[in-house]
């Protein structure tokens, strides 16, 4: 397999990730404030599908082929189990906690993206200024995780459910992007790449709704723009554009950008949802957005500060 040059950010790929970060934001905001309409599993199925006849067209309209014989079946599945996992604990941990909380713990991803590689890439391995990120990072989740609110044990019980279904989407992130550097998907167009997620994520949270008796739903006008907005703009548009920046940028240093991402997320949450905003809870946060931003940029501080 051959490795290719990754390059350095530009501001193509600056502006790209602030609008990826203000919709893979609110897109937690979103799926919330329809759930009484119908469950996130379900949405997240049904977005999955629309995005997928939206790229099947996209190919088809530039001819692209869709081979299966040449080595990225196996990792494509595999890329695949992984989406699907990630918004399988998403979808239910908003049935749980709060989006601007579960988007914190969500962007655990680079940190787990970043740890991986570490032992898998020479050329990903981490400084000692970026274990002290991962060190700090992991220490905010932790903070983040025990602040509560002053609810009943029962409602405390349920979010700290919620926080670590969150915990474990990030995960599957995280190794979600291992297997695409690591793999043959590394050497593959982004829209087969996505492909791959969008199908099997169908397919398997669709089942997962079925077992989960998750099926039902009431029709709004709230809820179709949802799924559209989902579909269209978040799991076709979004998805397809981290997939290109991921095949050309350096993944590390993408990841300095994707600490905006909570932000937003958290934005979102207390505007449109009004939902509660702990003080201990932000410190928290704001240790896991420094702890990603040393490990993204801690080589380049370094460089910076050692003389030739």
């Amino acid at each position: 397999m051959n490795t290719p040059t990754r390059l350095p950010l530009d501001a193509i790929a600056i502006g790209s990730m602030l609008i990826v970060c203000a919709v893979l934001g609110i897109q937690q905001v979103a799926l919330k404030s329809v759930a009484d309409d119908m469950s996130p599993v379900l949405q997240l199925a049904i977005r999955s599908g629309i995005a997928a006849l939206l790229l099947g067209c996209l190919m088809w309209w530039r001819k692209e082929r869709f081979p299966l014989t040449d080595g990225t079946l196996l990792p494509g599945l595999s890329l695949g189990l992984l989406f699907s996992l990630e918004y399988l604990f998403l979808g239910e941990g908003l049935r749980h906690t709060s989006a601007s909380r579960m988007v914190v713990f969500l962007y655990s991803a680079p940190l787990v993206s970043a740890a991986v590689l570490h032992f898998m890439r020479r050329e990903e391995r981490l400084a000692p200024v970026q274990w002290v990120g991962v060190c700090i990072a992991f220490a905010g989740l932790a903070l983040a995780f025990l602040v509560t609110g002053d609810d009943s044990d029962t409602v405390i019980g349920s979010q700290l459910w919620g926080d670590f279904l969150g915990l474990l989407a990030g995960v599957a992130w995280g190794l979600s992007t291992v297997v695409v550097r690591t793999t043959s998907l590394a050497d593959i167009p982004a829209t087969r790449t996505l492909m791959y997620q969008l199908v099997v994520a169908f397919v398997a949270l669709l089942l997962a709704a079925l077992v989960l008796d998750q099926t039902s739903f009431t029709l709004s006008g709230a809820l179709a723009g949802n799924l559209l907005f989902q579909g269209i703009v978040v799991a076709f548009g979004s998805f397809l554009v981290w997939l290109i920046l991921l095949r050309r940028y350096v993944a590390s240093e993408l990841g300095v950008l994707l600490f905006m991402t909570p932000i937003f997320g958290v934005a979102f949450g207390v505007i449109l949802l009004d939902e509660p905003l702990h003080g201990v809870f932000m410190v928290g946060a704001v240790m896991v957005m420094i702890g990603i931003v040393l490990v993204s940029t801690g080589k380049q501080l370094l460089k910076q500060l050692t003389p030739d």
